[in-house]
């Protein structure tokens, strides 16, 4: 795979998901992906940040969204071929878990974390840029906010009523290695929107997109009563 990690251990660790193992604390590579998320994170925000000096803190937020979402991780990760290395249990591997976007996404968040574990920030840099490059590529050419509902959501929530949508777990369900998760979004504490997936991420997005749905369902049947009355 070309990845930057010597320790085989430490490889496997950030490979290996929670259904392969009894311990998913110390065993799974759960951890090393929250850790790897915050690495993600800062690294694209300073890229962003020192590239493009003129875009304010609403344009580098939604670029950075459209960029650090699952659905480029997971691209990303199926390039390298890390589909093919993730340790899964037998019912997870036979299922085809390995190569689900958000397992993906996670593993390879995963790896980033291992790899400045490992190597340091500059070497967890440069495997983020460029591995990264085509959506950093995508942004650049202004194409920002394509498959992040939540931006769009809170953009549209800030201009219309000035309020902030928040996310909440209706449900989970399903053992450790394949919950599905049920989240809702609320604006002024009413529903507007509900999604499910694979991991929470996918599932807040599922439910913003059901919000935008729903949002623009009403603004037609206005502007339809509207253009009746004329």
């Amino acid at each position: 795979m070309g990845l930057p990690i010597r320790d085989k251990a430490l490889l496997r660790l950030a490979l290996r998901h929670c259904s392969a193992t009894d311990n998913a604390v110390a065993d799974s590579y759960e951890r090393l992906e929250f850790f790897g998320d915050s690495v993600l994170g800062m690294v694209i925000a300073e890229y962003l940040f020192e590239r493009f000096p003129h875009w304010d803190q609403g344009t580098l937020s939604k670029a950075k969204a459209t960029i650090v979402q699952e659905a480029p991780l997971a691209e990303a990760a199926e390039r390298i071929g890390l589909q093919a290395y993730v340790e899964l249990s037998p019912t997870e591997a036979a299922t085809g878990g390995g190569a689900r976007p958000s397992v993906l996404s996670d593993v390879f968040e995963s790896v980033i974390g291992a790899i400045y574990i490992e190597q340091g920030l500059a070497v967890a840099r440069w495997f983020v840029l460029e591995h990264l490059h085509p959506y950093l590529e995508q942004v650049a050419r202004g194409e920002i906010g394509t498959g992040d509902y939540k931006s769009r959501l809170q953009e549209v929530a800030q201009a219309r009523w000035r309020s902030t949508p928040n996310y909440r777990v209706v449900s989970e369900r399903g053992d450790a290695h394949e919950k599905t998760f049920r989240m809702e979004v609320v604006l002024d504490h009413e529903v507007m929107g509900v999604g499910r997936g694979r991991s929470k991420k996918e599932a807040e997005q599922a439910a913003a997109k059901d919000a935008l749905d729903l949002i623009e369902r009403v603004e037609s049947l206005r502007a339809s009563r509207s253009e009746g009355q004329e």
